[in-house]
């Protein structure tokens, strides 16, 4: 069996979540099948039974008169030269709405089965009217085509599915709860390079966020429970959407000699070391589906703070694995910090269970073969109906 995946991120090109899920839900899955996975970007590569091949937008595309609208017509040039190779796979498997026109064309052009799987929702993401302008209308409008005319829908979290039945025109038994995982044997405690602390001048003790400069991410309110919380916090936030809301978190943050912003991108490594050494990973997130960085936190033994929204309630066990608050409430959030300073043995606790919980329920290795099961059953499906059209 063969699949071909289509996405905006795959490495290098890599921004956020769904680009991560990608890159280790095609590897796993390549012990099982074929896959090829094709994204946005000019990096091709092969490895047994992996290919990975870049497209690139029209290049004559250029909207002077509204620029905002560049994003929208680059993503359907960029949908529509994938096509154009074909598709000789069993299963076409598309991830966020980015993709989900090229599935559903390549459902309609080539008669193969469409997944669909959901790593947001943009009815939750209002804020992207002031990157697209208009153009968010034509997002959400291609996410519903999607979403609606995809065989199967994976929803990375329970809370997602629910949000999808409210939100779209589907039945519940097209919707498969597939979570999100993490490589555990690369998800592991690493001590900090030196280096790396003098790099950036960060203390013995200090909290950590890492995540992209969005509203989504809440990063004014973990900035603003800056003003309760006794150590420094360490913000590894680079790929903003809009440039005029990292702008006003930089001013936020201008002076604050308590908080360290690296605003580019580390190496994997120097990424789990950070979380490594963090007394407390807080994911001060408004909207997550999700929220692999969670995961990242629980994998490397230190102990979460979230705020109790979306995906992140089946990820993060309160009182657990971390502590779950009210979302935008700064004090709440720093008092919660501030409990596990105070007590490092609950810290420490806290840091184990989580490691623990990410051991048994998100490996990749069950996710793959829990995504192939479903591509089967497609494909038996599909199969079953063609010889009935022929009896």
């Amino acid at each position: 069996m063969k699949v071909t995946m289509i996405a905006r991120e795959y490495p290098p090109n890599v921004y956020g979540g769904a680009g991560v899920h990608l890159r280790e839900l095609s590897r796993c899955l390549s012990k099982l099948m074929d896959v090829e996975v094709r994204y946005f970007g000019d990096v091709s590569s092969e490895s047994p039974h992996l290919m990975v091949k870049g497209y690139m937008p029209w290049s004559h595309l250029d909207c002077k008169m509204q620029p905002k609208f560049n994003s929208i017509f680059k993503t359907f040039s960029t949908n529509l030269e994938m096509l154009c190779d074909g598709i000789d796979s069993q299963i076409v498997h598309t991830h966020t709405w980015y993709g989900h026109f090229a599935g559903y064309l390549a459902k309609i052009l080539y008669a193969v089965p469409f997944v669909a799987t959901c790593h947001s929702l943009e009815p939750f993401r209002p804020w992207k009217v002031h990157q697209l302008g208009k153009g968010y209308e034509v997002s959400t409008w291609m996410e519903k085509i999607g979403i609606e005319g995809a065989d199967k829908v994976i929803a990375v979290s329970k809370i997602m599915k629910e949000d999808i039945l409210k939100y779209f025109n589907i039945k519940s038994d097209r919707i498969e709860v597939i979570h999100n995982g993490i490589d555990l044997d690369i998800w592991k405690q690493k001590e900090m390079d030196p280096e790396l602390r003098k790099r950036y001048g960060i203390e013995d003790d200090y909290i950590l966020f890492i995540g992209r400069p969005t509203a989504q991410k809440g990063m004014r309110f973990l900035i603003d429970a800056m003003e309760y919380i006794p150590c420094q916090l360490v913000m590894g936030a680079v790929g903003a959407d809009t440039k005029e809301y990292e702008d006003l978190m930089m001013e936020k943050v201008k002076n604050n000699k308590k908080i360290v912003w690296i605003h580019e991108h580390l190496k994997e490594e120097e990424y789990i070391q950070l979380y490594t050494s963090a007394k407390v990973f807080v994911c001060p997130s408004m909207y997550e589906p999700f929220g692999i960085i969670n995961l990242e936190a629980m994998s490397c033994k230190t102990p979460v703070v979230a705020n109790a929204v979306g995906g992140i309630l089946e990820v993060v066990a309160h009182e657990e694995t971390g502590l779950l608050v009210e979302p935008a409430n700064p004090r709440k959030m720093a008092d919660a910090v501030n409990r596990l300073l105070k007590d490092p043995v609950m810290a420490r606790t806290l840091g184990e269970n989580g490691r623990r919980r990410v051991e048994e329920l998100f490996g990749w290795d069950r996710i793959a073969d829990q995504t192939k099961k479903l591509y089967e059953k497609l494909v038996w499906s599909a199969d079953a109906m063609l010889q009935k059209q022929h009896i």
